[in-house]
Order: C-alpha cells, then structure tokens, then sequence
C-alpha cells in the first residue's frame, strides 16, 4: 500500500512541476532618443517626370563600330514648405492688431528618383557601373533643373498666404487687423 501511495505521490508532484503547457515571455523596450515636434507648413507640391535615352557609342577610324544605350525615367518631386516656429507676431490687444513681424523663408526641397528602364548592353563593349552611376546622375541632374524654382517659391508664398488666412480666422472674427511687418509677403489679403 505504501509503495501505491508513494508512487501516486510521485506521479502527482512531478505533474505539478512539469507544466503540459509551454509559456513564453518577452518584454520590450522602447527608447527614446529625441521627440521634435515639426511645426513645418508644405503650401506646394509638385510632380513630374522624364523619359531620357542615352546612347554610348565607340568608334574606330571614324565609324561607329558599337553602341550601347540606357533608358532611365526619372520622376522628380518639389516641395515648398515654411518652417512656422520661424515665424514671430505680435498681438496689439489695445489696437485689435495681428502684427507679423517675422516670417520664414520657404524651403524649396527637390528629389529626383531614377530608374532605368531599358539597357541595351553589347557583348564586347559592356555598360560599366561607373557608366550607370554618370547616366543616373545626369538624370537626376535634368530634373532638378527642370523645376522653376523661381515660379515655385512665387507660387507658394501665395499658397502660404491663403493658408495663413485661414489659419487667422479666430483673429478675424474678433475685429483683429492682420498686419505684415516683413515685407516679405506685401499686402496681404488677410
């Protein structure tokens, strides 16, 4: 009897520290390095795109002997952005004013990208990687080029002005006057 009792014991303390089921823990941690806030206001986006062919041809006594060509298409992005922590007012509450003193200056960011989309590679004049590199930043260089910054930046300081309109409508609605005292921006229609 005892020998029953011992190994039901037995059998019933090893079930106890040998679980049927499998349990799995893991913890996580999340550092933080640094949070900033990004107070940037993008008035103006545009996009466009560009088909180019190059053609690398070698020649031997004058004539043409192989050719190789790339086809990229580069697609090229241009933002127009104020960065708002830059800007500084000025409340007159005794002259219901809004007075800017200080606005930023618009951030013109451009990004081309390429890809290549045909290469006509010969088998005894190959296309080098130096030869792709020179063709994709020649592409990304007509992209670039092929933004009117000028028109940009005109374009996106009305945006912004339409924006800030918008933005001062609490002020407006107090009998608050909005005043430029940057002369960056010229009347505005605030």
């Amino acid at each position: 009897m005892g020998i029953v009792v011992m190994t039901i014991l037995f059998f019933s303390f090893k079930s106890c520290f040998n679980p049927t089921q499998k349990t799995e823990k893991s913890d996580y941690y999340i550092l933080t390095n640094q949070i900033s806030k990004m107070n940037k206001m993008v008035v103006l986006e545009q996009n466009s795109s560009a088909i180019q062919k190059t053609k690398m041809g070698y020649e031997f006594m004058g004539k043409e002997v192989s050719s190789n060509s790339i086809i990229t298409y580069t697609k090229t992005n241009a933002q127009v952005s104020y960065d708002l922590n830059k800007m500084k007012m000025e409340v007159d509450s005794i002259n219901k004013k809004l007075i800017i003193t200080e606005l930023p200056d618009a951030d013109i960011r451009i990004t081309p990208s390429v890809e290549i989309q045909s290469l006509d590679d010969s088998f005894f004049n190959r296309i080098s990687e130096k030869d792709i590199k020179n063709v994709t930043q020649k592409a990304k260089d007509t992209g670039i080029n092929s933004v009117d910054q000028n028109k940009l930046r005109t374009e996106g300081r009305k945006q912004l002005m339409e924006n800030l309109n918008n933005i001062f409508v609490l002020a407006k609605a107090l009998n608050y006057t909005i005043e430029d005292k940057t002369g960056k921006i010229g009347i505005l229609g605030l």
